[in-house]
């Protein structure tokens, strides 16, 4: 079995961002934003998040990476992420879950995603991995979020952030929302939280750059769902935006599908920023 993570290869399939010219500066964050929706444009991250469940059970996780640009939004990815679970938690996964929970605590996972595909690779799918590929293939599912809560990269998102926010000084906007008034203006927070909450609050503080784009965003929230609650904290800086850069999707020999491991791998994209 495999158990080395291969370098991203180049044939297979790519998404070919090309760099484009730089824009004036803009004052409204959305149009500055927008502004930079085109293919051959990308940004930078690095994400922490901190995911309390009932109970005091705590995970917490990082993503750092590239995202790559489409005309409506984010369109391709190469990110990396880890999961550390506190003890309490880490015992229950262990046992409702031991191969997912021992692999993502042996190593980060790479994702490189486009579209509705994503390919992983690490040690939580390594064991799986016949000797000759490195990548398991995922279909029909979401591109990963820049921010484990609110993606601030999609317009819709923020200009919904901008329009609750309760203070707006120096570049920075702070602001508070109804999950259920977010989910009903972004498709990309309804599309993994729902659209229906009957209590829940979000709070954010977004940090604007020179020219009205995004540099930092973090969060927190109270997520309800039945009778529980999740606590989210969540804070994602960008840089280099505008930058050239090319997300190369893995040699197509390189790569099986999940449901040919579907036993030995997990069910979804791994990881919980998916």
């Amino acid at each position: 079995m495999k158990r080395t993570i291969a370098g991203a290869a180049v044939v297979a399939g790519m998404v070919a961002l090309t760099a484009m010219p730089a824009q004036a500066a803009a004052t409204d964050p959305v149009k500055a934003l927008q502004s930079e929706l085109a293919a051959g444009r990308a940004v930078n991250l690095t994400s922490t998040a901190k995911i309390t469940y009932s109970g005091e059970r705590v995970a917490t996780t990082s993503l750092d990476g590239t995202i790559g640009f489409g005309t409506r939004g984010p369109a391709a990815s190469d990110l990396g992420q880890s999961v550390q679970y506190n003890d309490k938690l880490l015992r229950e996964m262990k046992k409702s879950n031991p191969g997912e929970t021992a692999g993502l605590q042996a190593g980060p996972v790479r994702l490189i995603s486009a579209g509705d595909v994503t390919y992983a690779a690490g040690p939580v799918v390594d064991e799986a991995l016949p000797a000759d590929t490195s990548w398991v293939r995922y279909k029909g599912v979401k591109l990963p979020l820049s921010n484990l809560l609110i993606e601030a990269l999609d317009p819709a998102t923020l200009k919904a952030l901008v329009a609750a926010r309760t203070s707006w000084k120096d570049g920075i906007l702070k602001g508070a929302i109804k999950p259920a008034k977010l989910a009903a203006a972004s498709d990309s927070f309804a599309a993994r939280y729902g659209r229906t909450f009957k209590s829940g609050k979000i709070s954010y503080t977004l940090w604007f750059g020179d020219k009205g784009l995004p540099r930092r965003v973090a969060v927190n929230a109270t997520l309800s769902y039945a009778k529980t609650s999740v606590r989210v904290e969540s804070d994602t800086r960008f840089a280099d935006w505008g930058r050239e850069v090319t997300v190369n999707l893995p040699l197509e020999g390189d790569v099986i599908d999940r449901k040919e491991v579907a036993d030995d791998v997990p069910a979804g994209v791994p990881g919980i920023w998916n």
